[in-house]
């Protein structure tokens, strides 16, 4: 079998308080995107595992999809299977490429395997593996908070707009994300401003990383200030980055942005 895990993107952020646990307390609009990798699973004699399309750094058996594999093996009897992840989503871009992956494995065993796993269930089983992985369960617009891993619905469609979106050549480690956080309480909830027009979100709905990160790396402001520049009604960096995304009223021609960054367009 095989499924097509798709990325999100942030649509705000904003980094509440310091947990005790380690985790921040936070608040997020998570919007799904057509931007998606391809996983298939199929039954082996041994567990395989193999990967192709964007290089996946660090060691294979640290993959979210292998440890995902795991925690449901731990509770039913899932045969050996062999995994295979085209990589598509960038990397380290904010996009929550590996958490789609892991939750969408969880999906195509429960169904290939008939385990029965509730929506709920399965959202537990995620939340042991990343903050934002039970997301992809369902993959529709939520208002995410707690550790981004609690959800509760919204009405959200840009289905009308032209989403573009740009990953530079700049890795952002989560350590440094967070390093440079300044915890602060909301003056204005996500959910209320997300239902102002589009064209007024820009200097409203902000994402609690980017001051930090756009001042060390400005090769993403330098993309955001295109964006808007080439007519963007708003543009943002999606979680800890570095991909940046502009949502435009008409389809947008980016052939300068093309030049040094990777470029997705009518996503």
């Amino acid at each position: 079998m095989i499924t097509f895990p798709s990325a999100k993107i942030n649509i705000g952020l904003n980094i509440i308080s310091k947990r005790s646990d380690g985790y921040h307390n936070l608040e997020t609009i998570f919007y799904p995107i057509q931007i998606k990798d391809a996983l298939e699973v199929i039954e082996a004699n041994e567990m395989g595992f193999e990967t192709s399309g964007i290089e996946i750094p660090g060691d294979a058996s640290n993959n979210l999809c292998l440890k995902a594999y795991e925690l449901l093996r731990k509770d039913f009897d899932v045969p050996p299977i062999k995994i295979h992840l085209h990589k598509h989503i960038p990397i380290g871009a904010g996009l929550g490429g590996g958490s789609a992956d892991a939750a969408f494995f969880i999906k195509l065993v429960n169904e290939k395997f008939k385990l029965g796993l509730t929506v709920d269930k399965m959202q537990d089983y995620c939340r042991l593996l990343g903050a934002d992985c039970a997301f992809f369960i369902e993959n529709k617009p939520v208002f995410a908070f707690d550790k981004g891993d609690v959800f509760e619905s919204v009405i959200l469609d840009l289905s009308a707009y032209h989403l573009a979106l740009v990953m530079p050549p700049v890795h952002v480690s989560t350590a440094e994300a967070y390093s440079g956080v300044k915890p602060s309480q909301a003056q204005q909830s996500l959910k209320e401003l997300i239902e102002l027009p589009v064209e007024q979100w820009q200097g409203k709905i902000k994402n609690g990383f980017e001051e930090h990160i756009l001042k060390n790396h400005t090769q993403i402001q330098k993309v955001k200030d295109s964006l808007l520049e080439a007519g963007a009604l708003f543009a943002l960096m999606s979680g800890s980055g570095a991909a940046v995304y502009g949502i435009f009223k008409e389809p947008v021609d980016l052939i300068e942005l093309e030049k040094e960054n990777l470029v997705f367009s009518g996503i």
